[in-house]
């Protein structure tokens, strides 16, 4: 198990709608996650769209995310949240993730 902490950038102005998704994120997408090894995932924002997200996986983020390819149900989830993202246009969320280094854990 790895640790995996990333940034996105959440439009401002819909900061609000992107966090009401996520109050009811979709029964079939979380189980995608959990199939595709995402265990302990959160997910962090600040008023102003900067969004970290944590997640702890088997081996790597390019193998969480490749595992998520196959399902039906992310490509249908990226595509309602690609508007509220600062990504280039016509782009998935899940593909702009912009992966941060760990440096100290303390257990």
């Amino acid at each position: 198990m790895i640790r995996v902490g990333f940034l996105l950038k959440v439009k401002e102005e819909y900061v609000g709608e992107y966090k009401a998704h996520h109050k009811k994120v979709w029964l079939e997408m979380q189980t995608a996650l959990s199939r595709n090894g995402w265990k302990n995932y959160s997910l962090f924002i600040r008023p102003d769209g900067l969004l970290f997200g944590y997640f702890e996986a088997k081996k790597s983020l390019t193998d969480s995310l490749k595992g998520m390819e196959s399902e039906k149900v992310n490509a249908d989830w990226q595509q309602l949240m690609s508007p509220y993202f600062e990504i280039v246009e016509g782009s998935a969320p899940d593909q702009s993730m912009l992966e941060l280094e760990e440096i100290f854990h303390l257990d």
